[in-house]
């Protein structure tokens, strides 16, 4: 692609077969299957003509809904920066199209006030985001945590103001206990500014929402939006034989070397091998395993090229699961 000449979007993207749609709980939204994620990619430190190339792959292949947060980078902000750049060069005309949502809770700023779920925070940190972005409001706005101090009242009353000021249309809740939840969905019902989604991490290894959270969002009337599908890389292959030198756990970009245990390995040798029987790269399956279930309405991707797009755009065509399929995972992930 010749990055001087104005993006034109496929014709092709919304063809049938080339994304999947789902509806997001009890709303009129419909999300891709895979969303793009920017949390560690597109940052100041990468090379802005790759992020821009997998934003237009991703768009010009039906993926519509794009998830940042204030921190996303590195640096902090750089990532919504990214994104401003490109959507102000390319895909301003195509608003209408897309789902932009960003977050606001884990640290940002310094001081008492550039982290944690207060007014002050929620606030403060959305006008930022939407100024780095060049938008007038974002799709979805995130509480990104509940933070273990502020009232759930404050919180919540702030997401109510956003949407009324028109900063947002709908919110979204993530990383919260299932307490909190239901505590932060009453809050919210109760003022007719229902929750649309929930965000949460969901993958073959991290399975803590399938205690509560999945149900809970079905019952609530919520979506169920999943990142790290592939557990920061360890559901992609990377990691069968030793530790790459420019991998994440090389690196200590927020996962250990410590943590590629010999029995982790023994684990992900034997889902390749489920995955190989399938057809699929370990990563493809990783994906089509949390798309398998009816409460997911989509999962978010943060690929570092475009060839690792395409391998985890794959996971839409992916055969469904047999039980015995299911069975073997679950003993595997039992070991």
């Amino acid at each position: 692609m010749d990055y001087k000449k104005q993006y034109i979007a496929s014709a092709s993207r919304y063809d049938e077969g080339m994304m999947n749609y789902r509806t997001c709980g009890r709303s009129g939204i419909r999300l891709p299957e895979v969303s793009l994620g920017f949390w560690w990619n597109f940052g100041g430190v990468n090379v802005y003509e790759d992020s821009l190339a997998k934003m237009t792959y991703a768009f010009d292949h039906g993926i519509t809904c794009f998830d940042l947060a204030n921190n996303y980078g590195p640096p902090f902000g750089s990532a919504e920066e990214t994104f401003g750049r490109m959507y102000s060069d390319n895909f301003r005309a195509h608003r209408h199209e897309m789902i932009i949502t960003t977050k606001a809770g884990y640290n940002m700023w310094e001081g008492p006030y550039g982290a944690g779920s207060s007014r002050k925070m929620l606030i403060t940190s959305l006008n930022e985001s939407l100024e780095r972005m060049h938008l007038d409001y974002v799709d979805i706005f995130y509480s990104h945590r509940y933070d273990g101090f502020t009232p759930i009242e404050e919180t919540m009353q702030a997401l109510v103001d956003i949407v009324r000021s028109g900063k947002a249309l709908y919110v979204g809740l993530s990383n919260y206990p299932a307490d909190k939840l239901t505590e932060a969905v009453a809050y919210l019902n109760a003022r007719d500014v229902r929750p649309l989604i929930y965000q949460g991490k969901y993958n073959m290894l991290t399975r803590d929402v399938e205690k509560a959270h999945l149900q809970l969002c079905q019952d609530k009337g919520m979506g169920f939006t999943a990142f790290s599908p592939v557990n920061q890389g360890l559901l992609t292959g990377k990691y069968l034989n030793g530790i790459p030198a420019d991998s994440r756990a090389a690196l200590g970009h927020h996962l250990l070397s410590s943590m590629i245990t010999p029995e982790l390995v023994d684990k992900l040798r034997a889902l390749n091998s489920v995955a190989e029987q399938r057809g699929e790269s370990l990563a493809q399956m990783a994906t089509a395993w949390v798309l398998r279930r009816p409460e997911v309405t989509s999962v978010i991707i943060g690929p570092r090229t475009v060839e690792q797009m395409m391998d985890s755009l794959c996971a839409l065509n992916a055969a469904p699961f047999s039980d015995d399929e299911i069975c073997l995972i679950n003993e595997i992930l039992a070991r």
